[in-house]
């Protein structure tokens, strides 16, 4: 694992996937700026034709586009997805993993384990945020806490179930109670089957969310000597959750994208 403190200029066009357990997305990068991004089940890229109805129009429509990065976090699907980009773009294809180039120091019992959207989320939280401490979390179907220093360190992290795998658990699991939706909770105790199953559910993360970040803050500033603290927030239950943790985390729109796309240009050898 190599370790960079500096961003090289940025090169366009670039083609970004990101497939993630329950959801792809597949955007194109001008630079620093998202032009487009849609989202596809994660299980359309599971074969070479999905990939080709996925990225083939992507392709005609852009017909400059040379270079693509990818960030996954299922492994059936990688071979497939960046076999597909290397035999369609003339350019170079990233992937991202714990052994390239980071804007950070990932101190990790075992690196290769530290998933890709873990990696190219402190990827952006250390390029938006240069000299402050930040604490990222991905609220999908799981939800990660990671925490950085300022000085570019990775001090270590959390991991727990997702919203929606919670209420899967507890349908899967017992023989009664019903797969619930979630959103949020209009009053703080259910009436009924449903609103108890989703007032846990979601209260009881949110809770539990705002306990660990306040004992991750106060372990920052009194044991390691955090002064200035960032919260941000990423994946698909990201809005509904920060919403309502008193820590107010920024939201960070298709963080996972452009914490990839970033990755890239300090890993790429191409000429802008």
């Amino acid at each position: 694992m190599l370790f960079s403190g500096q961003q090289p200029p940025a090169c366009a066009p670039l083609l970004v996937v990101e497939t993630g357990n329950t959801t792809a997305s597949i955007a194109l990068f001008k630079g620093n700026e998202c032009l487009e991004v849609y989202k596809v089940p994660s299980s359309v890229m599971s074969s070479r034709k999905g990939v080709s109805a996925q990225l083939k129009p992507i392709f005609m429509n852009h017909p400059a586009l040379r270079d693509a990065a990818l960030c996954s976090v299922v492994p059936s699907l990688d071979l497939v997805v960046i076999d597909y980009l290397r035999s369609h773009l003339p350019g170079e294809v990233v992937n991202v993993s714990s052994s390239m180039k980071l804007p950070f120091r990932l101190h990790y019992d075992f690196p290769g384990n530290f998933g890709a959207d873990r990696i190219a989320l402190c990827a952006l939280g250390r390029l938006l945020y240069p000299g402050e401490a930040v604490i990222a979390l991905d609220i999908g179907t799981a939800i990660t806490v990671d925490v950085l220093d300022s000085g570019e360190d990775y001090l270590g992290g959390l991991i727990m179930p997702g919203l929606d795998l919670m209420a899967k658990a507890l349908h899967e699991h017992t023989a009664r109670l019903p797969l619930v939706g979630i959103e949020r909770p209009e009053t703080l105790v259910g009436l009924s089957t449903v609103d108890c199953i989703r007032n846990g559910i979601v209260l009881g993360c949110v809770s539990g969310l705002d306990g660990l970040l306040v004992k991750i803050q106060r372990w920052l500033r009194e044991e390691r000597g955090q002064e200035r603290i960032r919260v941000i927030a990423a994946g698909g239950n990201a809005p509904l959750v920060a919403a309502m943790l008193d820590s107010s985390p920024v939201v960070e729109e298709h963080a996972v994208l452009r914490g990839t796309s970033y990755l890239f240009s300090l890993n790429a050898h191409v000429s802008c």
